[in-house]
């Protein structure tokens, strides 16, 4: 629906200058001369053989490229996704059970973190640690340090997000029964935290994480263009530029099995934190 014609991205793009016959036997070689519903209904019919077509603009199979930049997307994300709990898991742990005023801080930080935009914050950090002290690269280059900026980009504002909840859940635990019950066995407050309260605790956040990572991907499109780092935002961004659509398709349904995959792992990992059996339906004395 966005203005423009899949068929000059095929020839070569707006400024080919190509034949309105030319532009006719490509409209007719790939389909699109047929109606939308026709257009759609094939499409869904090669997607389930497991065809993604073939890009219009790289004029190769979009199966290949997309598996090709989906490393490093996978890579950031999963990163991120570290450094976001690190961070939150230090927040929480530090301004729970310290008084009002530790819980206002932490609480101020993480209303910070989560309301700050990616592309402010890839510029900010660009400007401080590249320009400003030159210790770290601008663009995402191929060793660890160049992954440093575009993995804090992401993180941050995650870390704001896992640490509200993550902190609330901590507060509660810190009040429950079991709690009190191994403060009365004489255990240390730090045993309390880390043995028995943390891990209630994280089991929020661990719920969260799954679409934690899909929002960490959906932010790799900015993040990727700013650092100028290859993986599956910027392929996106360029294809729906170009009215790739083939491409744009093959990158929204990799995203999709990813997502699901990583919802399916978090709600295991929920499972093994807390392997206490839940109950279905009323009781018999409801």
């Amino acid at each position: 629906m966005i203005p423009g014609d899949p068929a000059e991205a095929i020839l070569g793009g707006p400024g080919s200058q190509t034949s309105p016959e030319a532009l006719a036997a490509v409209r007719a070689e790939y389909g699109l001369d047929q109606p939308l519903l026709l257009q759609y209904l094939h499409q869904l019919g090669r997607l389930a053989t497991g065809d993604l077509g073939q890009s219009y603009a790289l004029n190769m199979d979009v199966g290949p490229l997309v598996v090709s930049q989906l490393g490093g997307t996978l890579v950031l994300a999963l990163l991120s996704l570290t450094v976001a709990w690190l961070i939150a898991l230090l927040l929480a742990t530090w301004s729970t059970g310290r008084g009002r005023l530790a819980r206002q801080i932490g609480s101020g930080l993480e209303i910070v973190a989560a309301a700050l935009p990616h592309f402010w914050l890839a510029t900010t950090l660009i400007v401080v640690f590249s320009i400003w002290w030159g210790v770290l690269p601008p663009i995402s280059t191929a060793d660890a340090r160049g992954l440093v900026l575009p993995v804090v980009t992401l993180a941050i504002p995650l870390a704001g997000f896992l640490g509200q909840v993550m902190r609330e859940s901590l507060t509660a635990a810190l009040e429950s029964p079991f709690v009190l019950s191994a403060r009365a066995r004489g255990e240390s407050e730090r045993g309390v935290l880390w043995r028995h309260a943390l891990r209630h605790a994280a089991l929020p956040a661990i719920g969260l994480s799954g679409w934690a990572f899909g929002s960490l991907i959906s932010g790799a499109v900015v993040v990727e263009t700013i650092f100028a780092r290859p993986g599956l935002g910027r392929t996106l961004l360029n294809a729906v530029t170009v009215r790739d659509v083939p491409v744009v398709i093959g990158v929204v349904m990799i995203v999709a099995l990813v997502y699901i995959l990583m919802t399916v792992l978090t709600d295991l990992a929920s499972r093994l934190a807390d392997p206490r059996p839940t109950t279905s339906g009323t009781g018999a004395g409801a």
